[in-house]
C-alpha cells in the first residue's frame, strides 16, 4: 500500500495480475502495428518506384532476391522453353477458373533461365484437356515486370510437386523442385509479361492489396489509448482516501 497526501493506493491482487497482463500486451500490439506502417511504407515506396525508374537488364549474373528488385520494370534477352512450361493451377479472374502460363525463358549467354508469367487462360470444360499454350516467337526481348512468384491462401501438402506431363500442372511454384524437374537452374522470381508484349494471355497484373501505412499508425495510436485507459482506470480502482 503507499500513501499520498490525503490518499493511498492498495493494489489488490487479481486486479493487479489482470493489468500487469493485459498493459504489456496492449502496448506491444501498438508498437507492432508501427512496424508493420513503417513495413507498408516500404512496399508502396517501392511499387513507385518500381514504375519510375528505368528497366534492370536481366541476366545470369544478376542478383536473385525478389525483396531488392520486386516490382521493378526488367528485360531480358532469351529463348523460350517452349516444351517444358508450367500451368498454375486454381487462379480466379472475374468468378472463372483457369492458369496461370509460366514459361520458362533461357537467359541469352547462359543456362539459367527465369519463369515468365504469360497471363491467364480459362479451364477448359474438363480438366484432362489441357489449354493449347503455344508460342510462336521462341526468341526476343522480354519486357515485364518482377514480381513473387503466385501464392494459394492454403498450401495443402504436394501443391508444389509438378505434375509429369507438358505442360506441367503445380499450384505453388518451388524454384528447386521446378529447376529440378527443367534440368537447369532458374531464379527465385517471375516475370509478369508487359501487357503490351506479344505472346501472353489475359495479364492484369495488380499491386499487392495491402493495408496503408497510415491505417496501421491509426491503430496503434488506438491500442496505445486503450493501454492508458487501462491504466487510469487500474489507479483509480486502487486509490482511496485515507478517511474511507
Amino acid at each position: 500500500m503507499l500513501k499520498i497526501s490525503q490518499y493511498r493506493i492498495r493494489f489488490n491482487k487479481i486486479p493487479s495480475l489482470v493489468y500487469f497482463c493485459i498493459f504489456p500486451l496492449l502496448i506491444g500490439l501498438g508498437f507492432w502495428q508501427l512496424h508493420r506502417a513503417e513495413e507498408k511504407r516500404i512496399l508502396v515506396n517501392k511499387q513507385d518506384l518500381g514504375e519510375m525508374t528505368a528497366a534492370l537488364q536481366l541476366s545470369t549474373t544478376s542478383e536473385d532476391n525478389v525483396d531488392l528488385n520486386r516490382y521493378k520494370k526488367v528485360e531480358v534477352a532469351g529463348r523460350y522453353d517452349d516444351i517444358q512450361q508450367f500451368l498454375i493451377d486454381n487462379q480466379i479472374s472475374n468468378g472463372k477458373a483457369g492458369y496461370y502460363v509460366m514459361t520458362p525463358l533461357i537467359i541469352e549467354g547462359g543456362t539459367k533461365a527465369v519463369l515468365i508469367n504469360r497471363g491467364w487462360i480459362p479451364l477448359n470444360q474438363g480438366r484432362s484437356i489441357l489449354p493449347d499454350v503455344h508460342i510462336e516467337q521462341i526468341n526476343g526481348i522480354i519486357k515485364g515486370r518482377i514480381n513473387r512468384f503466385p501464392s494459394v491462401g492454403l498450401k495443402l501438402p504436394g501443391a508444389d510437386e509438378p505434375s509429369k506431363n507438358w505442360p506441367s500442372v503445380v499450384q505453388v511454384i518451388d524454384s528447386k523442385k521446378v529447376s529440378k524437374r527443367l534440368g537447369y537452374p532458374i531464379f527465385d522470381f517471375q516475370i509478369e509479361l508487359d501487357r503490351e508484349s506479344p505472346g501472353g494471355f489475359k495479364r492484369e497484373w495488380q499491386n499487392s492489396q495491402v493495408m496503408l501505412p497510415e491505417q496501421h499508425t491509426a491503430y496503434a495510436i488506438q491500442w496505445f489509448g486503450l493501454a492508458f485507459t487501462v491504466t487510469v482506470i487500474f489507479i483509480g480502482s486502487s486509490l482511496k482516501k485515507n478517511n474511507d
